[in-house]
C-alpha cells in the first residue's frame, strides 16, 4: 500500500482515492446494513416469541381465573347452605332446650 503522503502528490489521485473510499464505503454500508438487518430481525424474532408466550400466560390466567370464579361460586353458596343449616339446627336447639326446661318446671 503507498502512504498517504505520496499519493497526495500526485494530481487527481484525491479523486481516485474518494472512488476507492466511496466503493469502500458502499461494501461497508452493504456489510453493516446486512448486520442491522439481521440483527433486527433476531430482535423482532425474540419479541415476538416473548409476546407469544405472554399470550400464552395470559390465556392460562384467564382459564385459571375463570375456573377460580367458578370454585368462589359454588363455596359461596355451600357457605349459604351451611349457614342456613346452621340456624335451622340453632332453632332445633333452643326448642329442644325449651321444652327440657318446660318439663323440669312440670314436674
Amino acid at each position: 500500500m503507498i502512504p498517504w503522503t505520496a499519493i497526495s502528490d500526485y494530481a487527481g489521485v484525491t479523486q481516485v482515492q474518494r472512488t476507492i473510499d466511496s466503493r469502500h464505503r458502499r461494501d461497508y454500508i452493504a456489510v453493516m446494513a446486512e448486520k442491522i438487518n439481521s440483527t433486527f430481525e433476531h430482535e423482532l424474532k425474540r419479541l415476538e416469541k416473548r409476546v407469544d408466550a405472554l399470550v400464552r400466560v395470559c390465556d392460562q390466567l384467564q382459564d385459571e381465573n375463570r375456573s377460580l370464579k367458578q370454585r368462589q361460586d359454588v363455596l359461596t353458596s355451600e357457605r349459604a347452605n351451611l349457614l342456613q343449616k346452621n340456624e335451622q339446627v340453632r332453632a332445633r336447639v333452643e326448642a329442644m332446650i325449651g321444652r327440657l326446661k318446660a318439663m323440669e318446671q312440670g314436674s
